[in-house]
């Protein structure tokens, strides 16, 4: 069982770092008490697995007083489970910046005069949380993308590519485009299957057909040109903060061409090491 402490200031990141976390298996509290945090590991620690991955989030506004969450920390890692305290800062001009931005209250603008100084009495509050932290991320410079990869890179053993799954989906023009398409292939060029009779009722997925399309030289160049394609850019996407690439290859029914290209670029996706799904949208339909 792995449980993560995030803290840090307000205005740092949490509550985004949070999200990335959520999208990466962890099961995400926000503000819980010290005290409850035990019994909370606790209750994870007996379930089925469900719980195997928890973030906690944990700052100024819980407590101003830390020695308990410290109590609770050096309890957690003499237990048999991974615990490790993430904490967030940004330079004060960042987190005033942030905060002008979206028009959010700082946690402690009623205790002080101005954001500046409500900045930097949290800073001073949180220093002890900072000092005992295992991972600290300065934030000031992050972009959105360089957040969530920064925390995979950290927290998830599969990388970046392990944030990224990779759908991959085949379709029929003649049926409209997909809306969710990232990236739209059109193999119409290719040599259509449906004028062969002894293919015409088959799909791309029996190897009649691929054998077939192989049969041609141009389908094994234009295969490998998309690999090489697809090898440069899917690791951007994964840097950019993508979770989800939705790639579209069509033909003019979705029966034949785009079913097949569709499962060699899977196959081949699947072997770089991206979470992949395969659906072939028109492939089903009548003709």
């Amino acid at each position: 069982m792995e449980i993560l402490i995030i803290s840090g200031l307000s205005g740092a990141g949490k509550s985004k770092a949070a999200s990335f976390l959520e999208d990466m298996g962890f099961y995400i509290v926000d503000n819980m008490p010290a005290a409850m945090i035990l019994k909370f590991a606790e209750f994870c620690a007996a379930g089925s697995g469900r719980y195997d991955r928890v973030a906690l989030v944990y700052d100024v506004r819980t407590s101003y007083y830390f020695n308990e969450l410290f109590d609770v920390l050096d309890k957690l890692k003499s237990m048999n489970l991974t615990c490790h305290l993430l904490f967030l800062e940004a330079a004060p001009e960042a987190i005033i910046k942030r905060y002008k931005e979206t028009r959010r209250r700082h946690p402690l603008s009623s205790e002080t005069t101005s954001l500046e100084d409500a900045v930097q009495k949290e800073r001073e509050l949180m220093r002890p949380v900072r000092e005992r932290a295992d991972v600290l991320l300065d934030t000031t410079r992050f972009s959105t993308a360089q957040l969530r990869g920064e925390l995979l890179r950290v927290f998830d053993g599969e990388g970046s590519k392990g944030g990224m799954s990779v759908s991959l989906l085949s379709f029929g023009f003649k049926y409209g485009l997909p809306m969710e398409a990232d990236l739209v292939l059109d193999v119409r060029f290719l040599p259509n299957p449906f004028y062969v009779e002894e293919l015409r009722h088959k799909t791309g997925l029996d190897p009649e057909v691929s054998g077939y399309l192989n049969g041609f030289p141009q389908t094994g160049e234009y295969l490998r040109k998309l690999e090489d394609l697809l090898a440069f850019s899917l690791p951007l996407y994964a840097e950019e903060g993508k979770t989800v690439l939705v790639i579209a290859v069509g033909c003019t029914g979705g029966h034949h061409r785009s079913v097949a290209v569709t499962h060699a670029l899977a196959l081949f996706i699947q072997k770089e090491g991206y979470q992949t799904a395969e659906n072939h949208r028109d492939m089903t339909r009548e003709s």
